[in-house]
């Protein structure tokens, strides 16, 4: 029996799919057909609640079986009939990989937990690594989907429907990188003409990972996609990836674990709305460009709103504990956990919004280009961050160019952060700017931005002059405690800082606004405990204009 919920919840996948293959039908031009002689058979089933439940299937939900062959023939008997229906009944139900097929609505019930099979104590049954070819460029853990424990590949009008839960449990969290792909000589099975396991069977370092999985969700050239309603906990290396993807949302996910959340990778119109992301060893919700898919492909038209962040240990979301984590990051910062666009970016990126979203106990919002590709158009606004433990809003260009030879270096222009409130601001760590001497960041601007920080920046931070890297990866802690309390740039055209409150809780020698090599700039509207005279350093910068100026007890 169902309870009211899941009742619901069924109700809502079966007009899904039935919208689905409608919407398919439609396409195929046979709408007409349709309005003249009724429903199609599966949408009359599915109208009519006829679902696959995983039971009849053979699957125990004991947490003892391997369930995932008798998930993985509901889904197969649903796709026949050319779609509909699979739910998950309350149970916990230890599985390797779960195919899913297009049409398909996976319904996680209350009470319902896919476990994560252990490849250690069940054997190393997860589906293979589908493809070596581009590891030159990213690591081994981004450039598959295969290996998960759901993966989606070339899948159409799909959906996972909560409100049950994930638990990466079997899960890797760590990967073999680009260590020994990105040697000199080195070929991929696909080059060879063999398979990956053929290719293992020559290298155990190609061995190693062979029916492993680190992704709780993989997703690669998937269209029409729903997730919905439903948790993870501990999922691996990622929680959600997807590569190539086109009109997905994700919406009211809680993923708590200890590396990546959500990764939205060279895909086009996503949405990722109110979701609860708690990773304390990694990014919470980041955008790539990567080349996993064969070629440069722009990550573009992405909607990241009324999300949630932070970087609490592991596990202390779910239970309502909200633990500090003890993690210190290789910089020896503190957790991740933040909002980012970057960590691959040979597409790049192009009209991205992030909006109204709560960061807390984590990492600042961080965006930039070191793999070439252009960022453009992306707009930062209605944001909290509370207690961040590094730069609270920072864009960064480099030129790391892990990238096929003769790649040009990139370009970033048109980023906006508006409405942004920060409180708990660390005081090594303003805002920033960091282009390089060669394609200087363009057109940023920082508008409406109150900041709390704890200030007492003495007079050899404001003398200081951070190292310069051009060829590094997206992280700036290399920069150090910077001669700014408030914004720094270099390397910037056209910068535009407006609007901006900056409270220390002790006195700081730094100037507010710190330029080195900007070209045109406008510093308006300041309100600090500075006085005038001490709110812009832009020395070696050109065509900067200071406006109004308000210090505070004046």
């Amino acid at each position: 029996m169902f309870d009211a919920h899941a009742s619901a919840l069924l109700r809502e996948s079966a007009l899904f799919t039935a919208a689905m293959i409608d919407r398919r039908a439609t396409l195929f031009g046979t709408g007409a057909l349709l309005l003249a002689a009724g429903l199609t058979d599966q949408a009359q089933a599915v109208a009519a609640g006829v679902f696959e439940d995983v039971r009849r299937h053979g699957a125990r939900g004991d947490g003892k079986t391997i369930d995932s062959p008798a998930i993985n023939r509901a889904i197969e008997t649903a796709a026949k009939r050319g779609g509909g229906t699979v739910v998950i009944p309350a149970g916990r139900y230890l599985c390797f990989t779960l195919r899913l097929r297009d049409n398909i609505a996976l319904v996680l019930s209350a009470g319902a937990t896919i476990v994560a099979a252990d490849p250690d104590t069940h054997g190393a049954q997860y589906d293979p690594p589908e493809n070596y070819r581009e590891e030159q460029f990213q690591d081994f853990g981004i450039t598959h989907v295969h290996n998960s424990l759901i993966r989606g590949d070339g899948v159409s009008n799909v959906a996972i429907l909560g409100p049950g839960m994930l638990h990466g449990l079997g899960l890797d969290r760590e990967g073999p990188g680009d260590r020994w792909h990105a040697r000199p000589g080195w070929q991929s099975a696909a080059a060879l003409g063999i398979t990956p396991r053929e290719l293992a069977l020559r290298d155990a370092k190609e061995r190693a990972p062979i029916g492993r999985a680190n992704k709780a969700i993989g997703l690669m050239n998937c269209r029409n996609v729903r997730l919905h309603g439903f948790t993870i906990l501990q999922a691996g290396h990622f929680g959600v990836i997807a590569h190539g993807c086109t009109n997905m949302q994700l919406d009211g996910l809680v993923i708590d674990t200890d590396r990546d959340g959500i990764d939205i990778d060279a895909c086009r119109d996503v949405r990722v709305v109110n979701c609860t992301v708690n990773a304390p060893r990694d990014d919470a919700i980041v955008l790539k460009s990567s080349y996993a898919l064969g070629r440069a492909v722009i990550c573009e038209d992405i909607l990241i709103a009324g999300c949630k962040t932070s970087g609490y240990a592991m596990g202390s979301l779910l239970d309502g504990s909200y633990r500090a984590s003890d993690y210190p990051a290789p910089d020896k910062l503190g957790p991740l956990g933040r909002i980012k666009l970057g960590t691959e970016t040979n597409g790049g990126f192009r009209n991205v919004r992030i909006s109204d979203c709560i960061c807390t106990h984590s990492r600042g919002i961080l965006m930039g280009i070191v793999d070439g590709g252009t960022l453009e158009d992306v707009s930062v606004s209605g944001i909290i961050l509370r207690d961040p433990v590094n730069h609270p809003l920072f864009v960064h260009h480099a030129a790391r160019m892990r990238a096929p030879r003769g790649t040009p270096v990139g370009r970033i222009r048109g980023v906006r952060f508006e409405d942004v409130a920060v409180s708990g601001a660390q005081p090594r760590f303003p805002c920033g700017v960091e282009g390089i001497a060669d394609s200087p960041v363009e057109d940023v601007t920082f508008r409406n931005i109150d900041i709390a920080a704890a200030g007492g920046g003495t007079r050899e931070d404001a003398a200081r002059v951070p190292e310069y890297r051009r060829e590094t990866s997206l992280e700036v802690s290399y920069l150090g405690t910077l001669p700014a309390a408030g914004f720094y740039a270099r390397h910037a055209r056209r910068l535009t800082i407006r609007d901006v409150s900056l409270r220390t809780a002790a006195p700081d020698a730094r100037p507010v606004v710190a330029l080195r090599n900007v070209e045109g700039a406008i510093v308006d509207r300041i309100a600090s405990p500075m006085r005038r005279d001490a709110v812009l350093d832009s020395r070696d910068s050109r065509d900067v204009a200071l406006g109004d100026v308000t210090t505070y007890g004046s």
